[in-house]
């Protein structure tokens, strides 16, 4: 006679019998288990974390004795728990897959010893169970990250479209200043060298002079945003660019007290590019890095090739950057320094120049620990590389 679900208890080593009203009370435990489970898949507001943890709490309610059942999920760097958990105990455990990661483990335990049955204490329909609760879990995980893969690349088109549409008004506005700029400098520099000028009239004209100077080369800046002012492309050896623009801080950063700590690749191939933008992108990069660390600290600079492209990351062991400055660093005039300290163009300079060579810069920072700038610059017939998110 073939065996059932109702009759298969009656074996020796199994001190009950499972009829029919017991396995029809463990298959609706079940079911309401997975439909559960499908509600809270299906809460793709809530946070990951909320949901995994509401599936660990719903899993004891469908095995045999869930007065004594408790649950874990282990994932990478992550661990959920539901009510009363403790380690020990008969266990039941199933690989929960993640795409691009090492697998979880999720584990259904009983702190009370309980007799044998098909798999220690547990039934052949819970070995099922654990394993279908897993693979949900599996592709809950899938869903979430392809949903926040899905946000952040919107965020990046959306800050490529402000970028884009900035650098257009920046561009215009620039235009449009330099010419009666031009005739301001121009008729200031004329005037200085008349014979009889008033001598009270001299140092008025050396401002004038000084303040169109500066607004000129704000609006150089502002170009190099808009990636319209033409750069001279050549040959270009990235850890010389690298050897120039720290010797141009030799003097502040002994002052500081900032060390140096630099890793170049001694074969790194020569990219094609302009040596004297893409030394201000150092330039600038590092000043902001020596602002991040009023008390000193550490300075790394590392060369590599990755994937085509000739990559050099800036690091600082600095204050950091909250997820809302990171957001917003190469936006034209944001900066977080006081009144006369900055015009909030050296970062988006930065951003037009690699942007321009068809390259790319993320960032990295927490706050407290430092920042990681990374530039990514194409090698000569390799494609342009893809941009990269700011995280922090």
């Amino acid at each position: 006679m073939k065996r059932t679900a109702a009759t298969r208890r009656t074996r020796e080593g199994c001190p009950y019998v499972l009829n029919a009203t017991r396995a029809l009370e463990e298959r609706v435990k079940e079911l309401s288990c997975l439909y559960g489970m499908s509600q809270l898949a299906a809460q793709l507001d809530e946070s990951l974390d909320a949901v995994l943890q509401g599936v660990v709490d719903l899993i004891p309610a469908a095995w045999q004795y869930p007065a004594i059942t408790v649950t874990r999920l282990r994932l990478e760097g992550r661990e959920y728990r539901s009510r009363g958990y403790r380690d020990g105990g008969q266990k039941l455990t199933a690989a929960v897959p993640v795409a691009g990661g090492a697998p979880g483990v999720l584990e259904v335990a009983y702190h009370e010893s309980r007799p044998e049955c098909d798999e220690g204490p547990f039934l052949r329909e819970e070995r099922s169970l654990i394993d279908a609760i897993a693979k949900q879990v599996g592709l809950v995980i899938e869903r979430h990250q392809a949903r926040e893969e899905r946000n952040a690349l919107q965020q990046q088109l959306l800050h490529a479209d402000r970028l884009a549409t900035i650098g257009q008004l920046a561009a215009g506005v620039a235009h449009e200043l330099n010419e009666p700029l031009s005739s301001i400098l121009g008729f200031a520099q004329l005037l200085a060298r008349l014979p009889d000028l008033p001598a009270a009239a001299v140092p008025d004209l050396d401002k004038i002079v000084k303040a169109s100077l500066h607004a000129r080369e704000i609006i150089r800046k502002l170009l190099l945003f808009a990636r319209q002012s033409p750069g001279r492309r050549r040959q270009v050896q990235l850890n010389t660019v690298v050897a120039e623009a720290l010797a141009l801080f030799e003097h502040r950063l002994r002052r500081d007290g900032v060390e140096i700590a630099s890793s170049l690749d001694p074969c790194l191939p020569e990219i094609m590019g302009d040596p004297g933008q893409l030394t201000q992108v150092l330039v600038n990069i590092i000043t902001n890095a020596l602002q991040a660390m009023p008390e000193g600290g550490t300075l790394a600079l590392r060369t590599g090739i990755e994937n085509g492209c000739v990559v050099c990351e800036v690091e600082d062991t600095g204050i950091g950057m909250s997820e809302d400055i990171l957001g917003r660093i190469f936006v034209p005039f944001f900066t977080t320094k006081g009144v006369n300290q900055g015009t909030g163009l050296g970062l988006p300079v930065v951003h037009g120049i690699v942007t321009a060579h068809r390259g790319t810069i993320g960032v990295r920072s927490v706050p407290g620990q430092g920042s990681v700038f990374t530039i990514r610059l194409p090698l000569p017939g390799s494609e342009e590389p893809s941009e990269e998110r700011h995280a922090s």
